[in-house]
């Protein structure tokens, strides 16, 4: 098929695509829009300056701050705005461990890229980073975290949720590890907002979050950061959000993921519900109709998230000739969707190249409806047999 014919095809297809991406990003909530564009044509101060319009902008950052903080049964003080989850992650783990001498940090492999790197960095700088295995379960066993605690351990963090495969680590036991140890915890709980309702255990001792997985713009998040827990700021300046995080605060965004979160505190269950549905009118039509196709992940996992391998298929062929065909879903994590390599995830998982090569990730969203799952069952069943025939025109 010539450039020309692929393109017009694409065209075609832009009129009913399929998003099923959703762990890469959301489309903006209506409800969320609304607020947006009304807090941009009325905002005119700056929160720190102490006149009228400077005061009533810090009026509704604080109240904003308020709504986050009741979602997570947390104190508004030890909630600080970022960026997104990937400052999040950076302002946590290297403003902790800037407090401590050199030591043990336990994670896992298979954390987000934005956890991963900064560990490696801090290999770099002289911390010995210890990698619990998960195996083809997905998920740390926390009795693995707690032989794995040393003298010199100075830090654990992990993902309450894999962004990949969905599946969920027991957070409450291993905080309840961390805290008989007295070890900060600090998690990621990015894939984890949205998906279903959670407390935050004792022993997490901060945790991380980014609004554009939750139907609210990209740039903007926030982290939990426990009373008691010392962070060197990483971004110095003015002083902002408790001297931990400065810079001028992105009150739209703020004021946009504060309403974000009170849709999710008012629905949360229902999210959670009509999630689970899509996702399983998807695994069941597409196990029925096609033959070897295998979920990645045995542990229990939050409601959105299908990865599947489809044996003997080239993931990335099948990637690309969905996006033809108007579906739009990944073969890993966003940060590495340009790759061309097997998720690093599923490979630390245990998985055989060839398994983790035809894997592609389904992530549905509160938009996601019956006819977009019936449309990708349908798709995809028709391009896997082209496959076969290895007939692509």
């Amino acid at each position: 098929m010539t450039s020309q014919l692929l393109l017009l095809k694409f065209r075609e297809n832009m009129n009913r695509r399929v998003y099923l991406d959703c762990n890469s990003s959301t489309a903006i909530d209506p409800r969320v829009l609304k607020v947006l564009i009304q807090e941009l044509q009325e905002e005119e101060g700056n929160p720190s300056s102490v006149h009228y319009h400077g005061q009533f902008c810090r009026k509704k950052l604080e109240e904003s701050r308020r709504i986050i903080a009741r979602f997570l049964k947390v104190k508004p003080q030890e909630i600080i705005f970022t960026s997104g989850g990937t400052e999040g992650a950076n302002l946590l783990i290297k403003g902790a461990l800037q407090h401590f001498s050199l030591g043990q940090i336990i994670s896992s492999n298979v954390e987000h890229a934005c956890v991963d790197e900064v560990l490696k960095k801090m290999e770099k700088q002289g911390h010995s980073v210890t990698f619990l295995e998960t195996g083809s379960w997905g998920a740390v066993d926390p009795q693995k975290l707690k032989e794995a605690i040393g003298s010199q351990t100075r830090l654990i963090t992990l993902m309450a949720a894999n962004n990949e495969t969905g599946v969920k680590t027991d957070i409450e036991a291993c905080a309840a590890i961390a805290q008989e140890a007295q070890i900060p915890f600090i998690v990621d709980g990015v894939a984890l907002l949205g998906k279903e309702m959670f407390n935050i255990p004792k022993g997490v001792s901060a945790m991380f979050f980014s609004g554009h997985k939750v139907h609210v713009p990209k740039g903007i998040g926030f982290c939990f950061v426990r009373q008691g827990l010392k962070l060197m700021p990483q971004i110095i300046g003015g002083g902002q959000e408790q001297n931990r995080r400065s810079g001028t605060e992105n009150l739209a965004g703020i004021v946009a993921l504060a309403e974000g979160i009170s849709i999710l505190s008012e629905s949360q269950e229902k999210i959670t519900n009509q999630l689970r549905s899509r996702r399983d009118q998807l695994e069941k039509g597409l196990i029925n109709q096609l033959d070897q196709v295998i979920i990645n992940g045995d542990a229990p996992r939050i409601a959105n998230t299908s990865n599947l391998s489809f044996v003997g298929i080239d993931g990335e062929t099948l990637l690309m000739q969905l996006d033809m065909q108007g579906i739009s879903v990944s073969h890993g994590s966003a940060c590495s969707s340009g790759a061309l390599e097997p998720s690093r995830v599923l490979l630390n998982m245990g998985f055989s190249n060839k398994r983790a090569g035809s894997a592609i990730r389904f992530s549905v969203g509160r938009m996601t409806t019956e006819e977009d799952i019936k449309q990708t069952i349908q798709v995809l069943v028709k391009t896997i047999a082209k496959f076969k025939s290895k007939s692509f025109t």
